[in-house]
């Protein structure tokens, strides 16, 4: 089966945090091998194209992604700090690099491609952890993601107004007019 993969957090760090589905349920792990972290790195733009991971490097992902979500949601404990302050520092240094022609170039240079991704995700839960955003946990009954609510009132509910805003509205609906 192919994986299912939304991107609907609203920040990258909570895009990986929903690797984890039907966490309300036990969790249904979509990063099952290091290709499928590789895929999903690469559908998140994380990286320019598939490269090689290791089974270390999927472990640490997912390790990563747990304290991104414990950080996220105000219950980080301080190994959490720790794992994501040690993943940032592996996050790709922007670099100039001017070509032959005299036109510069933005280029981020890290060791190991897949290294430099979940520094990038760290970098991005460290700026949601200090942010302004609230997160929040979709309310519709089945779905559980995470998202990162910036609306003006603070009041967002779903995940994505195009999946579960409308699950949710047809249902409320539905009830109301049932009776009728």
């Amino acid at each position: 089966m192919k994986a299912q993969w939304v991107f609907d957090g609203g920040r990258p760090c909570l895009d990986l945090v929903n690797t984890l589905r039907d966490r309300h349920r036990g969790g249904r792990e979509l990063l099952t091998s290091p290709s499928a972290l590789v895929e999903w790195l690469v559908l998140a733009g994380l990286l320019p194209r598939p490269v090689p991971a290791s089974p270390e490097l999927l472990d640490a992902a997912i390790k990563l992604r747990e304290a991104v979500d414990r950080v996220s949601r105000g219950e980080g404990r301080p190994a959490d700090v720790r794992l994501l302050n040690r993943h940032a520092r592996k996050a790709p240094v922007p670099q100039l690099r001017i070509d032959a022609d005299g036109v510069a170039h933005r280029r981020l240079d890290a060791p190991d491609p897949v290294e430099g991704a979940l520094g990038a995700l760290a970098v991005d839960a460290i700026d949601l952890a200090t942010s302004e955003a609230d997160v929040r946990i979709c309310a519709y009954d089945d779905c559980g993601l995470r998202f990162a609510d910036t609306s003006p009132k603070r009041n967002r509910q779903w995940c994505s107004m195009s999946r579960c805003g409308n699950r949710a509205k047809a249902r409320a609906h539905y009830a109301r007019t049932r009776g009728r």
